[in-house]
């Protein structure tokens, strides 16, 4: 993946202003650990851009109101888009922002400019297609990464399968999905950490899905499901392991232990970025 990524601060008037990144997306949960003051100078010092990174180009985005107090952010990779660290990395952004609002951005640059009452089609990608990943076989996925790019899709309550999480997410397949997974290698149980997944209820024609990064049209994904009622459960993973016992069981996380590896790649970060 690319590593750009924008960045809005809107003043206490109401306007804006954007910068682009471009080695800014991956890291960026961890630059904005370091609280709003040295937040708001990294990225003032950065270069002003009127540049609006589209669906498939913007990896990151972080949005600074500095008038009614919100952060918003998104990323694509690093520790708050894994399920280990993203309970703990959205904690530790609570507490260095305190008394400010934390939104994750699910649509990416197009709700960034929603929130701005800007057209969010400018940064729409109507015209590239699809590009999912491919199914995995059983013995595909490495148990020793703890951090895979892994999408689990389970179907009732006996078929679960496992597919590479890149570019799309599967749901926005819409009922073709159901197609392609027919026949398709089954898993039996997923155990494995994984950053997006969606849970299909052919019998009551439910489909609930959910994912740590952000999903381009990600609120407009019932259009490519007529006729099911679809729910989104945003970063919430657990509802998927709840809906789908037997099939999806990833590993307890350990919240003092994802704590301090947070901390840490924070201090890294910082220490990195101040060094001469």
């Amino acid at each position: 993946m690319g590593d750009r990524a924008n960045f809005v601060v809107v003043r206490e008037s109401g306007e804006y202003e954007l910068y682009l990144s471009r080695f800014g997306a991956v890291g960026i949960d961890l630059d904005l650990l370091a609280g709003p003051a040295e937040a708001l100078s990294m990225v003032r010092r950065l270069s002003a851009d009127d540049w609006w990174l589209d669906d498939v180009m913007c990896q990151g985005a972080a949005l600074i109101d500095l008038g009614r107090k919100v952060l918003m952010l998104f990323a694509q990779e690093g520790l708050s888009a894994q399920m280990r660290h993203r309970a703990a990395t959205l904690e530790l952004l609570r507490e260095a922002w305190t008394g400010w609002e934390i939104r994750w951005m699910y649509d990416g640059p197009a709700e960034l400019r929603t929130y701005l009452g800007l057209d969010p089609e400018h940064v729409r990608d109507r015209d590239g297609g699809l590009l999912v990943g491919p199914l995995f076989e059983p013995d595909d996925e490495d148990p020793a990464d703890p951090e895979s790019m892994l999408a689990v899709v389970t179907v009732g309550t006996d078929r679960c399968h496992v597919l590479a999480n890149i570019s799309d997410h599967p749901i926005r397949e819409g009922v073709a999905l159901l197609d392609r997974l027919a026949g398709a290698p089954e898993h039996g149980v997923c155990k494995l950490p994984a950053d997006a997944g969606i849970h299909i209820d052919p019998l009551r024609g439910r489909v609930g899905w959910w994912l740590l990064g952000a999903s381009a049209e990600a609120y407009e994904v019932p259009q490519r499901w007529p006729g099911w009622t679809v729910e989104f459960w945003q970063d919430r993973w657990q509802e998927h392991a709840r809906r789908a016992p037997g099939l999806f069981e990833p590993k307890p996380v350990d919240r003092e232990r994802a704590l301090a590896d947070v901390r840490s790649a924070a201090a890294l970060r910082r220490e990195q970025r101040i060094r001469p």
